[in-house]
């Protein structure tokens, strides 16, 4: 390369104050939740927020972690050939800075990490387009662009089946003990048991565009989906028609969250469109709170331990955000993702969040603590206090 023109380009890299390492070095086409994996390279970077520093005023952008170009940048690579990670998160604040709100965790990822390849679907091209452990964390399923699901025994490495059913891919995944529930780009979400073979199914038709958010309640009774045709619907064990409909929001529902704490409450947020997060009453059907976040949201958790939540981001802010239930006050701001933050998912203990975005990079925040108070708020805004 010459060099005038590597030191021009790195000079408009710093101006922008993007880091190299995050910056897709190629514009990639993808819609909306679902974008294109090829070529694409993993970096990983580590997060530490201290809850006594967040602050709405406070919070300032986080540093990127040095990376491993070498086998971390292989390894994570291998995410986006259709390959599945496994890996084990720990605590590791650094006690040697004096800024917390953001600590970048600069311990030597080797030790931490253990990356094995499950599968590889690109033999038959095909790929990945969803990813799912059932609740004892035994089995993974594996939702593809052709429309199959496969059922990984993950300890062995090995594909005990696969299920056909779906004419086109398969965005979204959600087991309910020893049954999986299904969303596709074909409109219908297709619930099985894995157990029996051929697996029982029930086929529910709802949504007139693609499924891209399924979740099952804490009571394992009601099956919440979302859809690009901006519905939420709520379905039970009984019926193949939706028991609730809601049509609020004004762009695609893919963030699905239940509350872990509240029976029947279910949270909900909208597109690039909409971008507000929303709250329901499942047992009588009421709308509660809303929320303009201000960016797309693409993703909901809700924390073990207390009553909070956290949503991840796309355009324009790319953002995550720890929100307090139900006053809605925001408790912390995380910024590092340069991109679109499609993908969450919470460790088992639920104090730490592992996000995935557009930018190739898993950022691992340490964001719930177990020693929060859990008990429920009595605030007036909390209607589930009055109906019990």
């Amino acid at each position: 390369m010459d060099q005038d023109y590597e030191r021009r380009l790195l000079r408009q890299i710093n101006h922008q104050n993007v880091p190299e390492a995050c910056s897709p070095v190629t514009v990639k086409s993808g819609d909306r939740f679902i974008p294109t994996r090829a070529g694409s390279n993993w970096s990983i970077n580590f997060h530490y927020a201290n809850e006594n520093c967040w602050s709405p005023n406070q919070n300032q952008r986080a540093k990127d972690a040095s990376t491993d170009t070498g086998k971390d940048a292989v390894a994570y690579a291998a995410l986006l050939r259709n390959e599945l990670l496994g890996a084990g998160i720990e605590t590791m604040p650094d006690p040697h800075t004096d800024d917390r709100r953001h600590t970048i965790l600069m311990q030597d990822t080797h030790s931490l990490f253990r990356v094995t390849r499950l599968c590889d679907l690109s033999v038959d091209d095909d790929s990945v387009t969803s990813v799912c452990w059932n609740e004892r964390g035994s089995l993974v399923a594996v939702g593809t662009h052709k429309g199959f699901v496969q059922i990984w025994d993950a300890a062995g490495g090995r594909k005990l089946t696969s299920l056909e059913g779906h004419s086109a891919r398969i965005g979204a995944l959600a087991w309910n003990g020893e049954q999986l529930s299904s969303g596709s780009r074909d409109r219908v979400i297709l619930q099985r048991d894995v157990r029996t073979p051929p697996p029982v199914e029930r086929r529910l038709q709802g949504h007139r565009q693609e499924v891209c958010g399924l979740k099952w309640s804490p009571d394992h009774q009601h099956l919440a989906s979302g859809g690009n045709d901006n519905k939420l619907l709520v379905w039970n064990n009984s019926s193949l028609l939706p028991v609730q409909q809601y049509s609020d929001h004004l762009a695609a529902v893919k963030a699905i969250a239940w509350s872990p704490h509240q029976h029947g409450l279910l949270a909900s947020g909208g597109g690039t469109a909409d971008r507000c997060l929303r709250f329901w009453n499942t047992l009588t059907g009421q709308a509660l709170q809303s929320s303009d976040t201000g960016s797309q949201v693409c993703n909901l958790a809700w924390s073990k331990h207390a009553n909070e939540l956290v949503s991840t981001h796309g355009y324009s802010q790319n953002q995550i955000l720890v929100w307090k239930y139900p006053s809605l006050t925001q408790v912390a701001k995380l910024t590092g993702h340069s991109y679109r933050v499609l993908y969450l998912a919470v460790s088992p203990d639920g104090e730490a969040i592992v996000t995935g975005a557009g930018d190739e990079t898993l950022r691992f925040w340490n964001v719930f603590s177990k020693t929060r108070c859990t008990k429920e708020s009595k605030s007036v805004l909390n209607l589930f206090t009055r109906i019990r």
